[in-house]
């Protein structure tokens, strides 16, 4: 899905080409998978000539917001606050990270004072 969020279209080989220095998918594997996100309305395609081009239908945005959510409903009682709590208690934020979270969070305050 990265490569089709970054490049906005590819086909098979391309997307295999871009993915080789992670690691080397087999056509056959790259096909399946994006066969099976079409038939969940994730990526669309058109035919040019022999070539399939895939796009995605669903941006990286709604997809994160959408994992984000099943995670925090499966594994943190449908609480935000409970995942927030996991990775400050888990990692190790860098000091700049930790003043973004406090920047984030004093925003967060501030529009729920503006709408309660």
């Amino acid at each position: 899905m990265k490569v089709l969020w970054t490049q906005g279209k590819a086909s098979v080989s391309d997307i295999q080409q871009s993915l080789k220095a992670e690691r080397d998918f087999a056509i056959t594997t790259i096909s399946t998978v994006l066969q099976r996100l079409y038939k969940k309305d994730i990526v669309d395609f058109h035919k040019v000539g022999r070539q399939y081009i895939y796009k995605a239908v669903i941006s990286e945005k709604e997809t994160q917001a959408s994992m984000t959510n099943n995670l925090i409903d499966q594994l943190f009682e449908g609480k935000s606050s409970v995942l927030v709590n996991h990775l400050l208690e888990e990692d190790a934020f860098e000091a700049d990270e930790l003043e973004r979270l406090r920047k984030l969070i004093e925003a967060a305050q501030e529009r729920q004072q503006l709408d309660p």
